[in-house]
């Protein structure tokens, strides 16, 4: 029997499936074998960060690179150097595809924020993250707007509509409720998170439900769900490198879920991803930490007057600024300036001018986080 689903690319999707789909193509024991390794991996990965001495520290420096990442399968692309050079900045000074990146990165703790507060993840959220994303102020697309997905690429084929979304403000919302029912409702839906994770993240892009963004959206509601069910305390996994990486298996597979309702496929793919990425991010982090406490046992040698916590601070990002070093214990800009004079005659630092502004860059932080 034939798996093809009735579909027209070319005309809405307004028949597209409620959740759940049937157990049957998503409980396999070739899936279980890999969820329990994605399992595995992620809780290795949790425990590890709550051994570290400040989980916080590492935070912004990971969901940077995430940032990056995902606005790059966007196509949106920013070199390393004009990202970090731009979180000097305030955010009337950032131009170009930084700022995109720095939306988005602003997006997701505006929905980490959202589930610490109500621990639920539901449309108010997801079109708060839209809204910082893109930098507007509407809401879910209305019925006028024909959103369709094109290929992307080269060739004759280039631009031709590979899916079209379903339409209709009234469709749109009850998709998603019937999504956000699945995602938040754990007794009726009683579904490992890992299987609740990849299925919502083909149904939101199928849903599509905002005229552009909905691919970092989702991708944000990926991070949330983790985060709401307790796979993570903190945002430290991110699946765009993956994606990168596997890009046109990203959207074929995405595909085939759509046009064959190959739901097998689909889920195999992002627990290889959560594995895969658990174990990078696993050897990322060690990788922070060693050079931290390297960092620190130098400073403390050295210059003892300057405190761990000043130090953390070279380590939220790689670029850092007199103005943002200063706390409550370094209140003078002059004393700020000194510091990091004195770090960067260590060699831990180097200066250099953006506009009117010197800033440091922590050398060995930023060559380890643009390591593929």
């Amino acid at each position: 029997m034939s798996n093809q689903v009735k579909y027209d690319r070319n005309i809405p999707f307004n028949n597209l499936p409620l959740l759940p789909p049937p157990d049957d193509s998503v409980i396999t024991i070739d899936i279980l074998k890999a969820l329990n390794k994605a399992n595995k991996a992620l809780a290795e990965l949790k425990g590890l960060a709550k051994k570290l001495p400040n989980q916080a520290m590492l935070v912004n420096t990971i969901a940077l690179r995430e940032a990056k990442a995902s606005t790059e399968i966007e196509n949106i692309f920013t070199t390393d150097d004009e990202l970090y050079k731009s979180l000097t900045l305030s955010s009337s000074e950032l131009k170009g595809n930084a700022k995109e990146v720095l939306f988005y990165r602003q997006a997701l703790w505006t929905g980490i924020k959202s589930i610490e507060k109500n621990k639920l993840i539901d449309s108010e959220v997801i079109i708060k993250i839209y809204r910082e994303i893109k930098q507007v102020n509407d809401g879910i697309r209305p019925s006028q707007t024909e959103t369709v997905i094109k290929k992307r690429g080269r060739g004759l084929l280039d631009g031709t509509v590979v899916y079209t979304p379903p339409r209709g403000v009234e469709i749109i919302n009850e998709k998603l409720k019937n999504l956000f029912d699945y995602i938040n409702d754990d007794d009726t839906y009683d579904y490992d998170p890992l299987i609740k994770l990849a299925i919502s993240h083909y149904q939101f892009e199928a849903i599509h439900p905002f005229r552009d963004g909905n691919g970092r959206t989702g991708r944000i509601l990926s991070i949330l769900l983790m985060i709401q069910k307790g796979l993570l305390e903190f945002p430290i996994l991110y699946l765009s490198a993956f994606i990168i990486n596997e890009k046109d298996d990203y959207y074929s597979l995405l595909n085939a879920v759509t046009t064959q309702n190959n739901w097998k496929g689909w889920i195999n793919y992002i627990l290889k991803a959560i594995e895969e990425t658990s174990i990078y991010t696993i050897s990322k982090i060690e990788e922070i930490d060693k050079l931290f406490s390297n960092t620190l046992e130098l400073i403390s040698n050295k210059l003892p007057h300057i405190r761990k916590e000043t130090v953390e601070l070279l380590f939220e990002q790689p670029y850092i600024s007199p103005r943002k070093l200063m706390d409550n214990n370094i209140k003078s800009l002059n004393t700020a300036k000194k510091y990091l004079n004195q770090m960067e005659e260590l060699g831990i630092l180097s200066s250099t001018k953006i506009g009117k502004e010197i800033v440091y860059l922590n050398i060995d932080l930023y060559n380890l986080l643009s390591e593929v």
